[in-house]
């Protein structure tokens, strides 16, 4: 039979990097967790941790187990809480994963609203550019910018914006250039292409239709959006941005957008939940957050310059 508190020590000694650190942070004996380890170990009949005097790690079964064994900590928890706070204030800590993109252009602005409006929350953020696995790590939320739709999974989704990438250029650089009127004129400007290997640049008349491949002279390549940002502000070339990237840059002036009737895509932005976490409070109240905020990127969007 499994015994949640043996498993609970496990990963308990694992997060904190041996027997006695945990026992110090749980104010339990060392040779406490010890002896309930071993147990765990003697009733799956493998050894999960080599320990020495000198050294605490997993063995290769000993970390595929962590990761479900903390994964069910986590679901277990989820349960008690969602149940003992229902109908009380949010609170406690929310795990929210994004790319890097998403967190400086989407999340870092608005997140300290969230943490004002709710003082009882913890919120924590980890942006990476690796697929995280958000059950598995423990996530509650991940913020995802995509092109295409995602792929089905166990995990809730939640769509809460759509803008289009648009095309942008320093006044510095179209003084010196000229400003293009068709797609066939970007063959004769300096492109910031977002990707080191493309040479090519596909655009799409906006509300439908045409849709045209053009070849212009690459001058700058980067695949990081504050890069190719500020390397079309300094007047390098054109660029392709989703809109609110690059809006604020518009208003001040500092860029002006190009053949505002096509766009090289659109990009969309979804929450993704595990189904058991999005019932805690504190979830729910992020989510929402997220969903009023990031929502209102499509009225951004709406302000486009006039075509």
């Amino acid at each position: 039979m499994l015994h949640l508190n043996d498993l609970y020590y496990f990963v308990r000694a694992v997060e904190h990097g041996g027997f006695a650190p945990a026992g110090r942070k749980l104010n339990l004996p060392k040779s406490t967790i010890s002896k309930r380890v071993a147990a765990l170990e003697t009733r799956l009949g493998t050894r999960l941790i080599q320990r020495t005097s000198r050294s605490f790690s997993l063995t290769d079964v000993g970390r595929a187990y962590f990761e479900h064994a903390r994964a069910a900590l986590i679901e277990a928890e989820s349960a008690e809480i969602a149940v003992r706070s229902r109908t009380s204030a949010p609170s406690g800590m929310v795990r929210m994963t994004s790319s890097m993109p998403t967190a400086q252009f989407y999340l870092a602005e608005q997140l300290p609203a969230l943490a004002f409006a709710y003082p009882a929350l913890h919120v924590v953020l980890h942006a990476s550019d690796r697929m995280v696995d958000i059950v598995q790590e423990g996530f509650d939320i991940a913020v995802r910018s995509h092109f295409e739709p995602l792929p089905s999974s166990g995990l809730i989704q939640r769509k809460v914006s759509t803008e289009p990438i648009v095309l942008v250029a320093a006044p510095s650089y179209l003084e010196h250039t000229g400003m293009p009127t068709t797609p066939d004129d970007l063959a004769q400007h300096h492109a910031i292409m977002s990707s080191v290997s493309a040479t090519t640049l596909k655009l799409c008349r906006v509300g439908g239709g045409d849709h045209v491949q053009v070849s212009p002279i690459p001058r700058f390549s980067a695949d990081e959006s504050l890069v190719l940002l500020e390397a079309a502000a300094a007047g390098l070339g054109f660029t392709s941005l989703p809109w609110s990237f690059c809006h604020g840059m518009v208003k001040d002036r500092r860029l002006q957008v190009i053949l505002p009737d096509w766009h090289a895509g659109e990009v969309t932005t979804t929450l993704l939940l595990p189904p058991l976490r999005s019932e805690l409070p504190s979830v729910r109240v992020v989510v929402e957050f997220l969903v009023e905020k990031l929502g209102a990127k499509n009225a951004v969007a709406a302000s486009l310059p006039a075509r």
